[in-house]
């Protein structure tokens, strides 16, 4: 009895934190390779996730906050064996983009607004986990994020491109500012340009030549050490400069305004989202890669709780990040104790080895930033959705220039807004086939070896059936018996994909539509859910002329009797005439 209650025990609270159950059972073998991927993805995540805070506009430090502990919590609470999260090129420029102007130049202000902004995504996330709604992570299609990372890359390439050469924009507008770049060549200060050419080159090298290194540390450790000997300073080069692994104090939160919470309410929605989103194609990717199942209500959960640990330790949003999952994956992570060891050796660096990070030029950072975001850029998929389907081009191209002309968020307000219209357009106007029988007796669209049965329309509409595409499903089918050149005695729906839910305005509109037919002398026949079809009817309390509409088990079925009735009707039309004569 105790140990069925053990069990009991046990099971629940895997299934709270399934992390542990990965720890309860961890194999010896796999220690070694969890100890080598940890470090190399510290060494990975240190110097972007010190970039990432300077992109969101908040200390250096809140990068490493938004590390270490979101490290762990995902380690316990999520599904994914790889997954590693932290700041998130993306993430961090939607972040900037709605803080930057509630703050103006206050930095304590924006640090507040980040964690109170990092914090709600994290309670949406968990309300969304709750609810189950692990299903948006489909809310946003491919094209929409193909197009929202291009135009998000090329904003934040073009915001560092004057941090790397020392120079300040006199515009906030992405379009003004490319156009004033070369005005602004007699202001780039030359010291901080050799920095970011030789930050570059040795980003490209060490890539190129030895891809399986953490080119970032190694290139944020050359130039600090560089800062430290050279002392960059002094030839007015911008640095990071002294800062500790202190916390906001707690007095300055007696000034904050709570009525600047209300700001952020939607932005958080969105971002939650986008963060949700993009973590799950990763997440997919690399489950697929490996062979083990991921749950989406879970990741949500583990995204919440990641992103309300962050903001309680003064960090910035996480999300699921590709490149850093990807680090992991090849140096063969077996499990999230990897997360756990990369968040001990950040941790370490933080209470150990702060002090040197402050000759860090930002010029480096900014190089690191435009370099990763160059890698996110895709304009070939967007041109690859030109030939496979061009409403997903459509929609990918608008997303990536609405971007470029009028912001990130309301950028991407516009995208996922075209989207859902694109998608209620095809529920409300959705594709239709006619179909046919082939020589063999099966049941196809119509084509030059498919042919129509004499006096039969046979239809699929390929969308469930609602209230505000009935009216359209009526008419196209009242207009395709009018317009036949010969008379249709039987019209054939095949009833299951669009009898999907029980909608008494659909219910009514086909008692319309058999009253339409049957003036035509047509008689309909809905071919497949026959028993509830009857059912639903009956709920409803809806009495049609039986004589003009039928139900039969499938599509085949239905064919069988329509030509055994045109036979016996032929037969009594032989008779007729044989009387006759």
């Amino acid at each position: 009895m105790e140990q069925i209650q053990n069990r009991l025990f046990f099971q629940k609270l895997f299934k709270w934190i399934p992390g542990l159950e990965n720890f309860f059972n961890y194999r010896k073998e796999y220690l070694s390779y969890d100890i080598r991927a940890g470090l190399s993805v510290a060494a990975v995540a240190l110097p972007v996730s010190i970039a990432y805070a300077e992109l969101t506009g908040v200390g250096a430090i809140a990068g490493l906050y938004s590390t270490i502990l979101p490290l762990i919590a995902y380690a316990l609470f999520g599904s994914s064996k790889q997954l590693i999260v932290g700041p998130d090129t993306a993430t961090c420029a939607v972040v900037a983009a709605v803080v930057m102007p509630l703050a103006l130049d206050n930095p304590v202000l924006r640090w507040q607004l980040v964690i109170i902004m990092t914090i709600m995504i994290g309670i949406w996330c968990l309300i969304a986990g709750k609810l189950r709604l692990g299903a948006l992570a489909d809310l946003l299609s491919r094209p929409i994020l193909i197009g929202l990372l291009n135009g998000i890359s090329i904003t934040i390439i073009v915001d560092q491109f004057a941090k790397v050469c020392g120079f300040n924009y006199d515009y906030a507008n992405l379009f003004q500012r490319v156009i004033y770049i070369p005005f602004k060549i007699p202001d780039m200060h030359i010291v901080t340009v050799i920095i970011s050419i030789v930050t570059l080159l040795l980003l490209i090298t060490i890539k190129k030549f030895r891809p399986r290194w953490p080119a970032p540390l190694i290139v944020v450790v050359l130039m600090t050490i560089a800062s430290w000997l050279i002392g960059f300073d002094q030839y007015h080069v911008k640095i990071i400069g002294q800062f500790s692994n202190e916390m906001i104090p707690f007095s300055s939160w007696v000034d904050f305004d709570p009525g600047l919470m209300s700001e952020l309410v939607v932005p958080s929605v969105n971002i939650a989202v986008i963060c949700f989103v993009s973590m799950m194609i990763t997440v997919r990717s690399f489950a697929a890669k490996n062979n083990y199942d991921t749950d989406a209500d879970t990741e949500f959960k583990a995204l919440g709780i990641a992103n309300i640990v962050a903001g309680l330790s003064n960090g910035f949003v996480v999300s699921g990040t590709s490149s850093r999952t990807a680090v992991n994956d090849v140096n063969s992570g077996k499990t999230q104790l990897v997360s756990i060891i990369a968040a001990g050796t950040i941790a370490l660096v933080v209470f150990f080895l702060l002090s040197p990070l402050q000759y860090i030029p930002t010029a480096v950072l900014g190089i690191i930033l435009i370099y990763s975001s160059w890698s996110l850029i895709d304009i070939h998929s967007i041109a690859r959705f030109f030939k496979l389907n061009r409403d997903a081009f459509y929609l990918s191209l608008v997303t990536f220039i609405a971007v470029l002309l009028i912001g990130i968020i309301p950028g991407m307000a516009l995208s996922v807004l075209l989207g859902l219209f694109l998608f209620l357009r095809t529920v409300f106007r959705p594709s239709d086939q006619l179909l046919g029988v082939d020589g063999d007796g099966r049941i196809h669209s119509l084509s030059n070896n498919v042919t129509p049965i004499d006096n039969v329309i046979m239809y699929r509409f390929n969308s469930p059936l609602t209230y505000f595409n009935i009216a359209y499903f009526k008419k196209r089918l009242v207009s395709l018996v009018d317009e036949s050149h010969h008379q249709v005695n039987y019209v054939i729906v095949d009833a299951i994909p669009c009898f999907t839910y029980q909608d008494v305005s659909v219910l009514l509109g086909i008692e319309e539509l058999v009253k339409a037919l049957k003036v035509r002398n047509t008689i309909l026949i809905l071919a497949g859910r026959r028993k509830t079809l009857k059912r639903w009817f009956k709920d409803m309390n809806i009495h049609m002329d039986k004589a003009y509409i039928e139900f039969a088990y499938d599509l085949y079925f239905a064919v069988k009797s329509v030509q055994s009735k045109e036979h016996m009707a032929d037969l009594e039309d032989a008779d007729e005439s044989n009387n006759e004569n």
